[in-house]
């Protein structure tokens, strides 16, 4: 580990030692200056997949938007086409976010990694949008197309005023063995593993200038190790999860089991087995590089984004008191982002940047359709 990092990290211990956590107050200072030593703002806005409230996810036109509004970062789902170009999709699946059903009929269930960058190019990742949104609907949606990595860096990059960082998830990394490797050779050859000259401003940090630039995610214990192999100076979080590839339940009983009408009532019931559970997870990641934890929380509205509540107050202390951020994933609402903040996360994954902006009383430049018309949207 690097020296800075061994000097970050006496700071750290330091701080902890002078009872940095007895109130609420030293205990914010205390990971104010964790996340400041990482070169990573607090508390964080991450663009989930773009501002995919308002543009199709992880489009042009999403990315632009999160990069204008003033987000923090540009959150995205790394996958690796069949002839090996980086490109970011959530889903295993085109189906639902492209027309490839209607391109590619006989293969439209095959993995979008089973697909040449070409194809994919050839997609239309817009007008799904639309049709499932029609309030949100605009005609330049349609034909949207799949980004590459390369692509999102160049729009990271195309503002002189906004210069949001990376927030790079590697997705099912076990379906492509190589691509912490391939990330990392991508990152350098772009200039992005290293912070660039001017990175602090008013003693804050430029998260898109400075050591904070690029954040690296996974659910994959595997893949964080990977991670740390390939880039130990980049930050990372492990992202947590209670069931199946995360945290052992409480219990065993399926959702289809379990009465429930719907799963963010059903995620709702269910916790990780013990403390000691938790626990485990928390030291392992910290023992493999991360410098934060990416947990869960339950909606108070519920919806498809409700899960399990991972960011009790307990909870967070633990991540905090082993020198650790949290950043929760995915808030859309003030009254979870209060919730959130009141339990002590320090960063929240969020589809409305603008919300979350306006929230932290974060001075929006201009209004959700004044950008994307600027943008050409």
């Amino acid at each position: 580990m690097p020296d800075t990092f061994g000097k970050n990290a006496l700071l750290l211990s330091l701080l902890l030692g002078l009872g940095g956590v007895q109130n609420a107050g030293a205990s914010n200072a205390t990971e104010a200056a964790l996340a400041n030593a990482h070169g990573i703002p607090r508390p964080a806005v991450i663009a989930h997949r773009g501002a995919s409230f308002d543009a199709p996810e992880s489009t042009a036109a999403a990315y632009t938007l999160a990069r204008d509004l003033g987000a923090d970062y540009l959150e995205m789902d790394l996958q690796r086409s069949k002839d090996g170009v980086l490109f970011a999709l959530h889903d295993n699946s085109l189906l639902r976010t492209t027309d490839v059903a209607k391109k590619f009929p006989q293969r439209k269930d095959s993995p979008a990694s089973a697909f040449t960058l070409a194809e994919l190019k050839t997609l239309d990742a817009g007008s799904w949008f639309n049709q499932a949104y029609p309030d949100r609907a605009r005609p330049s949606y349609v034909g949207l197309p799949i980004l590459t990595l390369d692509e999102i860096i160049d729009i990271a990059q195309g503002n002189p005023q906004y210069k949001p960082g990376l927030y790079i998830e590697t997705k099912e990394p076990r379906q492509f063995p190589g691509l912490e490797h391939d990330l990392k050779n991508k990152l350098s050859e772009r200039g992005w593993l290293e912070p660039v000259a001017s990175a602090e401003a008013e003693g804050k940090p430029l998260v898109g200038q400075g050591k904070g630039r690029v954040m690296l995610q996974t659910f994959d214990k595997n893949s964080l190790e990977l991670l740390q192999k390939e880039m130990p100076d980049t930050p990372k979080i492990l992202l947590l999860w209670v069931g199946e590839g995360g945290m052992k339940p409480s219990t065993s009983v399926s959702f289809a089991d379990s009465g429930e009408k719907d799963k963010a009532a059903y995620y709702a019931k269910q916790h990780p087995k013990d403390k000691a559970e938790f626990i485990q997870w928390l030291d392992f990641a910290k023992a493999n590089g991360a410098i934060g934890t990416g947990p869960s929380a339950a909606l108070t509205h519920g919806g498809d984004q409700s899960y399990f509540d991972l960011i009790q107050p307990w909870m967070n202390s633990a991540a905090h008191d082993r020198g650790m951020l949290v950043h929760v994933y995915t808030l859309d609402a003030p009254v979870d982002f209060k919730k959130a903040m009141d339990a002590g996360v320090d960063g929240i994954f969020t589809n409305r940047a603008s919300e979350l902006l306006t929230y932290y009383q974060r001075p929006v430049p201009q209004s959700v359709n004044q950008l994307l018309e600027k943008n050409g949207f």
